[in-house]
């Protein structure tokens, strides 16, 4: 995710966490945010993606990076 949302332009961060799950906090145009929502409902090809929940979220963020496991 990390590469597909600097190509997009995002910043903000994820995370795996021990669940299984991944998080993320994406702030961007709302093209742009709405570009990276599709890709994560697809995922990577070697992704089993079985939800997405969208929720709003505030920070300020300088770049998009990898945060560890949580």
């Amino acid at each position: 995710m990390v590469g597909q949302a600097r190509r997009l332009g995002l910043r903000g961060w994820v995370r795996n966490r021990r669940d299984g799950s991944v998080e993320a906090v994406v702030a961007g145009t709302a093209e742009q945010v709405e570009r990276i929502v599709s890709w994560a409902r697809r995922g990577p090809e070697a992704a089993l993606v079985e939800a997405v929940e969208v929720f709003p979220a505030e920070g300020t963020f300088d770049s998009f990076e990898q945060r560890s496991t949580g």
